[in-house]
């Protein structure tokens, strides 16, 4: 019988194995291929990272990338491409090319390339319809894409984003199709996946995740665990603003170990624990509101309503948000928080007394407690003093105010993300503290 790297791809349709007893939980996979869709990754401005997220978390289940593509957003390219990684491969993962565009053309791409049908979802397209109403607006008739699933595929709901992904199982491989965005392809990954993949391998995983810290901090807060547990058995996924600890224990005391590793780095980590596993920063948020009963409202300047939007993400939020002012211009962080024209002058608009001043009048707005940021995200605008990436955060809460300043790496995007991290966090943190 020859070894999977010498058969020839089948140029023509292949024909799905997809049982009804298929059971994702019971396949094992060793050898994997990832496939980057995006023409956007062609160029010089954009660069795949999902096959490097894709790897660190599927290590534990066994799982080895043994190539990795990047391909045009063409439905031609796509499927000789899964042809000839579904010959190489027994899981083959894609990511992009799920959203309502012209452009998004990886569900056709996998038809074409297993020779299977496409077909509209109903119980897809009344949750779309849904989600669109909600916000207000009406459901482009292209956006409809986003309901089409494979034959035989098991679809993989978004937690965080709008398209789903969809498995489906190929002669002797297995496909899945996740959406480009990485959080939203993390999320799926997380939640649908991996323990489905590491029990199959007897792996227990557990992920605890950490906020208001960096990648570095926790690696020297954690390294002397690894002699007592094993350093291939831990990985550390840095994101901007929070780190994942994803451990893994198997073997008869599998989850016995895992309790005990999980006890112990979570001490290691102390203060910066928020969740575990499928828990997001500002679910955890939303929570603590909700046990308290308190109203939150938040005062936004280089965030943009970038806060707004994370805690709004959460099915719920209006239970505890009120909404929040987003005041770019002096002028209107005067007119709408009503912060001292006096604390502007002597201060400037990025400084603590600012925050502090942004947060009191955002709570006086009728809520329990606000946060509020303001900064300097650029590429210009910094200082000698206040150099770019420099931000304030500030809390305010019935048993006062709680102040952060920092100074955050990287370009604006990153800027603007790791404050919205770093911005819940010390939210998080303030109440925790109020008991």
């Amino acid at each position: 019988m020859p070894s999977p790297l010498s058969r020839t791809p089948d140029p023509g349709p292949r024909t799905p194995d997809v049982g009804a007893g298929y059971n994702p939980a019971m396949a094992t996979f060793r050898r994997a291929a990832f496939l980057a869709v995006g023409s956007e990754l062609l160029r010089t401005d954009r660069v795949d990272t999902n096959s490097l997220l894709a790897a660190r978390l599927l290590a534990p289940c066994g799982v080895a990338f043994v190539e990795k593509r990047c391909v045009e957003d063409d439905a031609g390219a796509i499927a000789a491409a899964l042809s000839e990684m579904l010959a190489r491969a027994e899981l083959v993962i894609v990511s992009g090319g799920l959203g309502p565009t012209e452009d998004d053309v990886t569900r056709e791409a996998a038809a074409l390339a297993l020779g299977i049908g496409l077909a509209r979802d109903p119980r897809l397209e009344a949750a779309l319809l849904a989600r669109f109403r909600t916000r207000g607006r009406e459901l482009p008739a292209i956006a409809l894409r986003m309901a089409d699933v494979l034959d035989g595929a098991e679809v993989l709901e978004n937690p965080v984003g709008t398209a789903p992904g969809q498995l489906v199982r190929a002669g002797g491989g297995t496909l899945v199709l996740l959406p480009g965005v990485p959080v939203e392809l993390e999320q799926i990954l997380v939640t649908h996946l991996l323990p489905l993949w590491a029990a199959a391998e007897g792996v227990l995983t557990r992920t605890l995740r950490l906020a208001g810290v960096y990648e570095s901090q926790v690696e020297e807060r954690v390294k002397h665990l690894y002699a007592r547990f094993g350093r291939e058995r831990v990985t550390i996924l840095a994101a901007r603003g929070q780190v994942l600890l994803v451990l893994a224990a198997a073997g008869e005391r599998g989850a016995q170990e895992l309790a005990e590793m999980e006890a112990a780095f979570a001490a290691a980590a102390g203060a910066d624990l928020y969740g575990r596993d499928g828990d997001t920063l500002a679910g955890v948020v939303l929570a603590r509101l909700g046990a308290r009963g308190w109203r939150l409202a938040t005062a936004e300047s280089c965030t943009g309503g970038l806060i707004g939007a994370a805690i709004t993400a959460v099915a719920g939020s209006s239970a505890a948000y009120l909404g929040g002012v987003v005041s770019y211009s002096d002028l209107l962080k005067q007119r709408l928080l009503g912060v001292p024209e006096a604390a502007l002058a002597a201060h400037g608009a990025v400084s603590r007394e600012v925050a502090e001043a942004m947060a009191a009048g955002a709570r006086a707005l009728w809520a329990d407690c606000a946060l509020a940021v303001t900064g300097i995200a650029g590429p210009e605008g910094g200082s000698e003093d206040k150099p770019v990436g420099t931000v304030h955060i500030a809390v305010a809460t019935p048993g006062g105010a709680r102040h952060a300043r920092h100074r955050f790496p990287g370009d604006r995007a990153m800027v603007r993300e790791m404050t919205v991290n770093f911005a819940l966090d010390l939210l998080r943190r303030a109440l925790e503290e109020a008991g």
